[in-house]
């Protein structure tokens, strides 16, 4: 597995796999690995190319200094952890390599990037689309695997692959989670003993939503649930609760009649989680 800090040093590599006539695919991360993002691993093997991870924690995707500052890094079990599952290379660049001093250019996809999750964290999708662009520029792959958890994140860098004609394939994997439900994320180890038993209660509102979707039910009552749910668990508090339609994140109201995204942003103490689930008809 090759190690590469330096955008001369992947595009190298890259350039080499090119020659070979290998198929690329990406794994893009912030490092601190969990089986969720090696189940993105895996499906990016499935492509049958050569396997590309970035780990990189990205400065401009934070609008909280001390956020930043707190995420969980551990490069070298990152490092064991994919050699052990065969990728090809890994690009692990400074913050100074992507971001030249000087740099004034963003990427940003004006509507979505501002709506829903958004709106709780101002900022933060217009971080994540310029660090993906300058990815992709990079690298240039033939397809990237994200995961599910983030389904905001996840349309917006469609729609950015969309609207600028990137050749690029994105390629969603379902989200993983613990035995109790709770999405895996790195996050998760800053939690308290006593939020992190509470925050099962993000996946037990998700359940009763699709449950409830799945029986017919409308909007508002979809909402009112959820919130009901949310508020049972004093250590939780609701920061964002979106219902929108899945593939726009357009605004829906009434009975649901098509594939519906429900998105949810709670806060345990000074962490802030979120889940998400398609549900409704027509849901993949």
């Amino acid at each position: 597995m090759q190690i590469c800090r330096t955008i001369g040093e992947i595009r190298g590599e890259v350039a080499a796999y090119r020659a070979g006539g290998d198929r690329i695919a990406l794994v893009p991360t912030m490092g601190f690995l969990h089986d969720g993002h090696m189940a993105l691993v895996e499906r990016a093997r499935a492509e049958g190319g050569r396997v590309v991870v970035w780990i990189f924690v990205n400065p401009t995707q934070f609008e909280n200094p001390d956020d930043l500052d707190a995420y969980p890094r551990d490069l070298e079990r990152d490092l064991a952890m994919l050699r052990d599952a065969g990728v090809d290379a890994v690009f692990t660049p400074e913050a100074r390599e992507i971001y030249p001093e000087g740099a004034e250019t963003i990427v940003e996809t004006t509507r979505m990037a501002n709506m829903l999750h958004g709106e709780v964290r101002p900022g933060h999708y217009r971080g994540v689309t310029t660090v993906v662009a300058k990815f992709f520029n990079i690298i240039a792959p033939d397809c990237a695997v994200f995961g599910e958890k983030d389904y905001q994140q996840l349309q917006i860098i469609r729609r950015m692959v969309r609207d600028l004609h990137m050749p690029v394939e994105i390629i969603g994997v379902p989200t993983v989670r613990e035995a109790d439900g709770l999405a895996l994320s790195s996050r998760n180890v800053r939690l308290s003993p006593a939020d992190r038993t509470a925050a099962a209660v993000l996946s037990t509102a998700l359940d009763r939503a699709e449950a409830l979707a799945a029986s017919g039910t409308t909007v508002a009552a979809l909402r009112q649930d959820i919130e009901v749910v949310i508020a049972s668990e004093p250590r939780a508090t609701l920061t964002g609760l979106d219902i929108v339609r899945a593939e726009t994140l357009a605004d829906i109201s009434g009975p649901l009649d098509g594939p519906t995204a429900i998105m949810l942003s709670v806060q345990f103490g000074e962490v802030l989680l979120i889940d998400q689930r398609v549900v409704g008809p027509g849901k993949e």
